[in-house]
């Protein structure tokens, strides 16, 4: 389902920081109107002062993001902060056991790629223990989380141009939710939003993607050590991969009562 392209801000206002302004000719009527778009800005991640990636994002949950990026790398984060200079577009990381003279290689994330440039396989794969978890949640509940993500997605509802993450009880309590121009960012800004609410491992939990699922989603379910996660679109063949290694169960295709149960399939009941 698209956004309204003639909706305004309403009840579900997006942050001053998430959508801007813009002038748009609306074809065939030949109309010219303000609209909103998604905004998008460089952040600069720093640990012990020296940078080791750069990812282009939406702003806002910006030291979340920051430690749901170092988790996935496994980089053992402890905590982030903004320096005072908001406009600086940087965070910075405390992550003690991170040897900054040992880094081999630079990050490059983009809101369209996730993570670039790393050749291999094995280089973007991060340890993580498989998820043993015994949960299980109703069917029914299932095919309902892509809907009550979409309810808030304000951001998205103005601009039509985020993608989401949502974090939800085995009951189908919303827990937390981001948005973001690239997924893996959404789904970092959750992982970091847990870790600083001591939840993770996320063993009696569920994740929700808006969008498709991919190798680098898994392996960040992975990482938080969550049993299910589910999207409206469809997985990759390397996410399906991953995600029966890890013993993940993943769902893609969740939209009008139905799913696709790609692995793990016993935690989904009927």
């Amino acid at each position: 389902m698209q956004p309204d392209p003639k909706r305004k801000l309403g009840h579900m206002e997006a942050p001053p920081y998430s959508a801007a302004a813009v002038d748009v000719v609306r074809l065939p009527e030949g109309r010219s109107e303000r609209d909103h778009v998604a905004v998008e800005e460089p952040l600069e991640i720093r640990i012990g002062g020296s940078p080791v990636a750069v990812t282009m994002r939406t702003p806002g949950h910006d030291e979340e993001l920051a430690i749901g990026f170092c988790l996935s790398e496994g980089l053992r984060p402890t905590a982030a902060h903004l320096p005072d200079d908001l406009a600086a577009n940087r965070v910075n990381v405390d992550a003690p056991e991170f040897d900054v003279a040992r880094l081999q290689r630079n990050f490059y994330t983009s809101s369209s790629c996730g993570v670039c440039g790393k050749g291999a396989l094995e280089a973007v794969a991060v340890e993580a223990a498989r998820v043993e978890s015994q949960l299980r949640v109703p069917f029914s509940l299932v095919v309902q989380l892509p809907d009550r993500l979409r309810e808030a997605q304000a951001t998205f509802a103005a601009t039509g141009g985020l993608h989401a993450t949502a974090l939800f009880t085995a009951d189908g309590e919303l827990l937390c939710a981001r948005e973001d121009v690239g997924r893996h960012n959404a789904m970092d800004k959750v992982i970091g939003w847990a870790f600083g609410e001591n939840r993770l491992p996320l063993a009696e939990a569920v994740l929700c993607v808006s969008g498709r699922l991919s190798f680098e989603l898994v392996q960040k379910a992975a990482v938080a050590g969550c049993p299910v996660l589910i999207a409206v679109g469809a997985p990759s063949s390397l996410a399906v991969s991953l995600a029966q290694d890890r013993g993940i169960t993943l769902c893609g295709f969740v939209r009008n009562g139905s799913a696709n149960v790609y692995t793990e399939a016993w935690r989904i009941e009927r």
